[in-house]
C-alpha cells in the first residue's frame, strides 16, 4: 500500500509545503509557549505542511510562542525504523525542552507519521509490525504538554473521546491497549481522521489524507489557543 501511494504524498507534500516557516526558538528566554512540530512522510526536513498550523497559533496567540521540528527521517519505507527512530528524537527533543524551560507551556502537533510519533513520545511506540514496543518518556515530562494536535495518524484507534473527524475504522498501526494515552493527557488531544483515509482509516484515498488542514486548520488553531490560555 505504501509504494502505491508514495508518489502521490511525495508530489502533494512539496506543493502543500510551500510558503513561510514558522519562527524559530529563541535560545533565551524562554517563550511563554513552544511547539513541536513533527512533519508527514516524505516531506523535507522542516515543520512540512503542519507549519500552516503553527503560524496561525503564532499570529493568533497573545502569548511569545517558539517552535522546533523533530528531525528524523519521515521515510514510508522501511516505516517501522523510521517511526522509531523519529519517536526517540521526539522523546530527546520534549524532554530536554522541559527541562530547559520549566514554566513553558509545551504543545505537539504532527502529520501522518509525524502524527504517529509524538503520539508514540508521550504513550509508547512499537508493537507487531512496528518492531519492540518503546516506553514513553516519564509521566512528569509527558504531563508538560497541553495540548496535542494529530492529522492522518497510522496510529489511530476508532472510538475515542479525542477524535474529530468522519473515520470509523482503525488505522494501519493502531494503538496498543497498553499504549493508550493517559487520562491527563486525553482532554488535551485533537486526533483528526476522515473516512476512506489511506493511513489512519485503511482506506484508499490518499486526497483525504492530505487535505486536513484544509478542513480542519481553524478548529485546530482554536484548540491550541484555548489550551495555552489564549
Amino acid at each position: 500500500m505504501f509504494s502505491k501511494t508514495l508518489a502521490a504524498l511525495a508530489l502533494a507534500a512539496s506543493i502543500l509545503s510551500v510558503g513561510g516557516s514558522p519562527t524559530p526558538a529563541p535560545v533565551s528566554p524562554c517563550a511563554a509557549v513552544h511547539i513541536i512540530a513533527a512533519r508527514a512522510s516524505t516531506e523535507l526536513p522542516g515543520a512540512g505542511i503542519i507549519g500552516a498550523l503553527v503560524q496561525q497559533v503564532q499570529r493568533n496567540s497573545r502569548q511569545t510562542v517558539s517552535t522546533s521540528n523533530v528531525d528524523y527521517p519521515a521515510l514510508l519505507a522501511p516505516y517501522a525504523s523510521s517511526s522509531a527512530t523519529g519517536t526517540a528524537a521526539t522523546k530527546t527533543l520534549l524532554t530536554n525542552q522541559a527541562n530547559r524551560c520549566p514554566d513553558q507551556k509545551i504543545v505537539l502537533v504532527g502529520y501522518s507519521q509525524g502524527a504517529h510519533i509524538i503520539g508514540d513520545a508521550v504513550a509508547g511506540g512499537g508493537g507487531g509490525t512496528l518492531g519492540a514496543q518503546t516506553a514513553p518518556v516519564p509521566a512528569n515530562i509527558a504531563n508538560r504538554v497541553v495540548a496535542i494536535v494529530q492529522m492522518g495518524d497510522p496510529r489511530h484507534v476508532r472510538g475515542k473521546s479525542y477524535n474529530r473527524g468522519t473515520s470509523f475504522n482503525q488505522g494501519l498501526f493502531p494503538r496498543l491497549s497498553s499504549q493508550e494515552y493517559s487520562a491527563t493527557l486525553q482532554p488535551r488531544i485533537l486526533n483528526f481522521c476522515d473516512f476512506g483515509d489511506t493511513f489512519c482509516d485503511s482506506g484508499i484515498d490518499t486526497i483525504t489524507h492530505l487535505t486536513y488542514l484544509t478542513r480542519y486548520q481553524t478548529t485546530a488553531a482554536n484548540f491550541i489557543i484555548t489550551q495555552i490560555g489564549g
